[in-house]
């Protein structure tokens, strides 16, 4: 049975004082006072202009980021690679409002995408629509609200940007992800990924869209957009993820006094998460998907289905992916037995990903269970190192 407690093979890549600066930060985040506190205090510092970018570089952004620019993430590139794991490279400047803006998010998903093309080591780039356009636009759309003129122009100014995007990636032959994001939004992201791998997924699985699992409508809508793809004649690339916005869904439900799109229970968001799996995988002819999870018992139960319906482990339509920083012992032990495997990188300005980085540490401190699996790794591996 697949098993994901090989501290050796998990930490690697890790020299000894590697592993004791993941120990201490991991030890830091278990303290939700200590995050909440934190977080306020660095953008506070930030905003006083007092010097804390080295600390902040050296600590959270060394363990989730590959670098301030592109070309500082060769390093964390070529280390993955090592270990047969890829890149997925990851611009992740958000919450821009303007054009100037909008487009260094454009270009800078380009570069990647060049970056990508011809490198085995990175299999896929990905972006978010709202680093391409006003988050109450894509609101507007969303609702179906009539768009004035301005608005319309401006929204033919979003779907020529990913446009532009898709089509560099379809030239490359290389493969793209367009992130799911807040459910408000969510129906204007979701035309716009479906315009798109019906443009550029004829002849292979270009553009992936991402399915957030925690919602109770995402089941039926995955069985509907393979539907619309086995229709329109085009293959359907899928990203499967929980998702990232659950206290802000549930809160904003409750504001505005409606239901929350979000499932009640963890075992409810599981159960579809594995149906999701399943389903992907007895259509894998025709579906190419990533499974973005770090749940052990997801990936088992993929790990399980894949030897059932005896699949190729490295099948190109199957993925397997974690964020940098996160659950190397995933990552590693499913590359070193021959599984398809990337990681999330992560990369810009400093206080540019300031918002991931302090997302990551939400979610270490508030995922039940998952600060404490880190750090009892790591003291494995310690106590493992000091016995050699």
């Amino acid at each position: 049975m697949l098993s994901f407690n090989n501290t050796e093979i998990a930490f690697a890549n890790k020299t000894n004082n590697d592993l004791n600066q993941s120990y201490w930060l991991f030890k830091i985040m278990s303290n939700n006072t200590v995050v909440s506190i934190g977080n306020q205090l660095i953008y506070a510092a930030l905003k006083l202009h007092l010097p804390i970018k080295n600390i902040i570089q050296a600590t959270i952004f060394k363990q989730f980021c590959g670098g301030e620019t592109i070309e500082e993430c060769d390093k964390k590139i070529k280390l993955l690679s090592v270990s047969n794991i890829g890149t997925i490279l990851d611009y992740s400047v958000e919450g821009k409002k303007t054009e100037a803006d909008f487009q260094v998010c454009v270009n800078e998903t380009i570069k990647t995408i060049y970056k990508s093309k011809n490198n085995k080591h990175i299999p896929f780039c990905v972006f978010k629509v709202t680093g391409l356009a006003r988050f109450e636009l894509l609101e507007k759309v969303s609702a179906k609200i009539t768009l004035n003129n301005h608005e319309q122009q401006e929204y033919e100014c979003i779907y020529n940007n990913v446009n532009v995007i898709c089509k560099a990636a379809f030239e490359a032959d290389v493969a793209i992800f367009i992130d799911a994001e807040e459910s408000w939004i969510q129906n204007a992201i979701d035309d716009l990924a479906n315009m798109m791998m019906m443009m550029y997924n004829k002849q292979k699985p270009i553009v992936y869209t991402t399915f957030q699992m925690y919602r109770k409508d995402r089941l039926d809508y995955l069985k509907n957009s393979f539907a619309k793809a086995e229709k329109e004649n085009y293959l359907l690339g899928v990203k499967l993820v929980r998702g990232a916005y659950m206290r802000k869904e549930r809160t904003r439900a409750i504001e505005l006094n409606y239901s929350s799109p979000i499932h009640d229970t963890k075992e409810a968001t599981d159960n579809d998460y594995n149906a999701a799996l399943l389903y992907c995988l007895s259509n894998i002819q025709k579906i190419a998907f990533c499974a973005a999870t770090h749940n052990e018992n997801s990936l088992i139960y993929l790990a399980q289905l894949i030897e059932e319906k005896t699949i190729q482990k490295n099948n190109s339509h199957i993925f397997f992916a974690q964020l940098l920083g996160m659950s190397d012992h995933i990552s590693y032990n499913l590359s070193n037995l021959g599984y398809n495997v990337a990681k999330y990188v992560p990369y810009g300005p400093v206080k540019e990903v300031l918002p991931y980085l302090i997302r990551r540490a939400q979610e270490n401190t508030f995922v039940k269970g998952q600060t404490g699996r880190e750090l009892s790794l790591i003291i494995k591996e310690k106590r493992r190192r000091k016995s050699v």
